[in-house]
């Protein structure tokens, strides 16, 4: 009877190890589902933040020049280059592996409540949503 309460313990310590292991940390560099950009993730003042590092095609085919916001719903941002665009904000922990905040989608200029989850240490899930997160659209990153 002994060996089992042992082996019973030993085997919590063990899962719970395991669990406090995988709260992972989601910090670092992330390349978008359609390796469209390479976005890093990182401490902003106590919150996590996205900032775009580099793009897949960083020039407007137009133009020749680095591509624009150009579809920020506020006209005075449409100017600024994309790479230097934080693109995730004022994210808080909202449970295990799971932060809350902003998400900002350059494709259509806006920003959206969501947030990211961790469901493993080199795959990320972002989702902005609408309707008070009735409608979402989810997005998964791996780390680069």
């Amino acid at each position: 009877m002994n060996v089992w309460r042992v082996t019973i313990v030993a085997a919590a310590v063990l899962g719970a190890t395991l669990v406090l292991a995988f709260a992972a940390d989601p910090a670092g560099t992330w390349l978008t589902e359609e390796g469209k950009a390479t976005i890093r993730l990182a401490d902003c003042g106590g919150a996590l933040c996205g900032t775009i590092l580099a793009l897949k095609e960083p020039n407007d085919p137009q133009t020749g020049q680095p591509k624009l916001d150009k579809n920020n719903v506020d006209a005075g941002k449409r100017g600024r280059p994309i790479i230097g665009v934080q693109i995730v904000s004022g994210l808080k922990p909202d449970g295990v592996n799971k932060w809350s905040g902003d998400v900002y989608n350059p494709e259509d200029g806006k920003t959206y409540k969501g947030g990211i989850t961790l469901p493993s240490a080199g795959t990320i899930k972002v989702q902005g949503c609408i309707l008070g997160g009735v409608i979402c659209k989810t997005s998964t990153w791996t780390r680069s």
